[in-house]
């Protein structure tokens, strides 16, 4: 029986890197399948780079067992090419990019579509609305800021107005508020080094810190999924390990 009356799900940023085999994996080759045994989901990378083809959602449906679930980074050349304006053919855009999703949605292993913006400031985005009204209603959605100017009551009642979850960060240039604004929440812990930030291993005392904050988030929402992006040398596995523990919910 679930500690929480929603689902926690914790994983990593990614898994496909060559520098874990040795202090999570055990050799180079099924990275994914190593992934899966331990960890209940993750987030896909590649499709922040470009937009993805039906055939990977299609292969990464078929490579992991059912109840795991993938979060999808949206495409790049949404929000840091074309700043989310609907006058550029980001509709275009975003029907490519949700037709190349479908098979993974249709197979229940997609979560929440990961909108990471660029560190720029809320004025460079004056059609942050008409993008958010863009979304096709039958995903999920969490946006990521990088820029203190988004940290506004009016951007979070946008968020809640349609239902997107705003994304909890710990890194060193944005502080961790606790803000619900959907019935999913979003958590990532990039690290706290420099250049760059995710150069860095959680001492458990820091983890400790999060604990209340997750169990808070936890207890208002549907889902929590949480990602670790501290990915150099195998820390993110590592990290994510000690914070299920920490919870009480990591299994054998």
């Amino acid at each position: 029986m679930s500690l929480f009356p929603g689902r926690m799900l914790i994983g990593t940023s990614g898994w496909d890197y060559d520098d874990w085999v040795g202090p999570f994996y055990r050799d180079e080759k099924h990275k994914l399948a190593q992934y899966c045994r331990v960890f209940p989901t993750t987030e896909i990378n590649s499709t922040f780079y470009s937009l993805p083809t039906p055939s990977l959602s299609r292969g990464l449906a078929r490579a992991t067992p059912r109840g795991f679930v993938f979060s999808a980074k949206l495409y790049k050349g949404i929000t840091h090419e074309k700043k989310l304006n609907p006058k550029l053919g980001v509709d275009v855009l975003l029907r490519e990019y949700f037709n190349a999703i479908e098979p993974l949605k249709r197979s229940g292993k997609l979560g929440p579509i990961l909108i990471q913006m660029p560190p720029r400031p809320r004025k460079d985005f004056p059609y942050f609305e008409d993008f958010l009204s863009l979304l096709p209603e039958n995903f999920k959605y969490a946006v990521e800021f990088r820029d203190h100017s988004w940290l506004d009551d009016g951007v979070f009642k946008l968020l809640e107005k349609y239902g997107v979850a705003y994304v909890i960060v710990d890194e060193p240039l944005l502080p961790p508020i606790v803000k619900v604004t959907s019935d999913i929440a979003y958590i990532r812990w990039h690290g706290r080094g420099a250049r760059p930030w995710y150069y860095y291993q959680y001492r458990e005392e820091e983890l400790r810190e999060w604990v209340p904050r997750v169990r808070e988030v936890a207890e208002r929402v549907n889902t929590l999924y949480g990602y670790f992006n501290n990915h150099f040398r195998g820390y993110a596995p590592r990290n994510a390990l000690q914070m299920l523990r920490l919870l009480g919910i990591a299994s054998k």
